[in-house]
């Protein structure tokens, strides 16, 4: 029988953690376990998609510096690798040396992607926005430097830092991924992380880029990929929802009838490829749902047309926030969808998102929310 696996990050200021949820292919009763690394600011983490037992979590703390944990039975223990992610120097922000004698301002790795086909490879995203490989499951990492010569002297921090966030990897070609950094933008790659080419044409950014023609200095939140489409790309900017249907090579809006464009994560449903979800947030400066109402829109033809979801979600004085990573989907049959909030919800649909039900309530902050789907 197949269940699934929830892992969510918790945070609420310096005391954070992870917790486990299970359940089987129903999807109606949890099991909750946790909290793991009570205490610590657990950012990221994510389970590799070819090793059920193997999972990846950024751990930090401004005192004790960045640590990548990993377990190898399914999150019941974990231990710590990666030391070249220490922090140098005295607490606070850090100089970060990747060999070569380049600094730079090294606070956080934001963001855990696992190879397609390898668990002992992995990416990480960090801010300062540079983004590493790992080959030995996390103990050893190389930056990708291709990255940062594409301009990255331009690059701005958004509201959160300048961090590299998403990473997307192409399951029909090894050699393609995608990452987004704000307030860079979107970039790809087609040679396996050596070289990167900015994809940002068509994007629109008024206030912070008089320039219409400018490749870099866009603020993308999230990017999300059908695997059986690698060439259509949906997008959460900082304003407006996006789509490419030639691999980043040219975007083009979808907000349509969105009550916002504003928001963090977007997903792809399991099964149907031009089913999207995002959360809309009343703006760049109200962090928080349009009316004080929680509702998850979705649109069924990849955009434009949108449908307002609210069956079991607070739809009044709600003012909580869905981070970037905090919204995944499982591939069961009826494909389920999961987000987190920064009040501690986490909240499941078995239906596409027809209905919903908190999994767990009072948690810190959540940042991070993915799953795993055990056959």
């Amino acid at each position: 029988m197949a269940r699934d696996r929830v892992h969510g990050d918790g945070r609420h200021w310096h005391h954070h953690h992870a917790h486990f949820h299970a359940t089987d292919e129903q999807r109606e009763t949890w099991d909750v376990c946790g909290p793991h690394f009570a205490g610590w600011e657990i950012y990221h983490l994510k389970g590799s998609p070819v090793d059920p037992n193997r999972i990846y979590a950024s751990q930090s703390s401004g005192w004790f510096g960045q640590t990548i944990q990993r377990s190898d039975d399914g999150g019941q223990t974990w231990n710590p690798v990666g030391n070249e992610f220490s922090y140098v120097g005295n607490p606070g922000t850090h100089q970060w040396y990747d060999g070569t004698q380049h600094p730079w301002e090294f606070n956080r790795v934001w963001h855990m992607e696992p190879s397609l086909t390898d668990p002992d490879t992995v990416y990480a995203g960090v801010e300062d926005a540079a983004l590493f490989r790992s080959t030995d499951g996390g103990q050893t990492w190389h930056e990708l430097a291709g990255l940062r010569d594409v301009k990255g002297h331009l690059w701005q921090p958004g509201a959160g830092g300048m961090c590299l966030h998403t990473i997307v990897l192409d399951p029909n070609d090894a050699n393609r991924m995608f990452v987004a950094i704000s307030a860079a933008g979107a970039f790809r790659s087609t040679d396996g992380g050596v070289t990167w080419a900015p994809v940002n044409r068509g994007l629109l950014s008024p206030y912070e880029l008089p320039d219409p023609t400018a490749d870099v200095g866009h603020c993308v939140h999230s990017i999300a990929m059908h695997p059986s489409r690698p060439n259509v790309l949906y997008m959460q900017k900082h304003w407006d929802v996006m789509r490419s249907d030639d691999a980043g090579d040219s975007w083009h809006e979808v907000s349509g009838n969105l009550p916002s464009d504003f928001g963090f994560p977007i997903a792809v449903h399991a099964h149907e490829p031009e089913t999207i979800y995002v959360v809309p947030i009343k703006s760049d400066s109200e962090h928080f749902p349009p009316e004080g109402k929680l509702r998850v829109y979705r649109s069924r033809s990849g955009g434009n047309e949108w449908e307002a979801l609210t069956n079991g979600l607070p739809q009044q004085d709600c003012y909580v926030n869905v981070l970037r990573d905090a919204m995944a989907v499982d591939k069961l049959d009826s494909c389920g969808i999961y987000f987190g909030t920064t009040g501690g919800q986490v909240y499941a649909s078995a239906d596409s998102g027809d209905s919903w039900k908190p999994i767990v309530r009072d948690l810190p902050a959540v940042v991070s929310v993915e799953v795993q789907t055990l056959q």
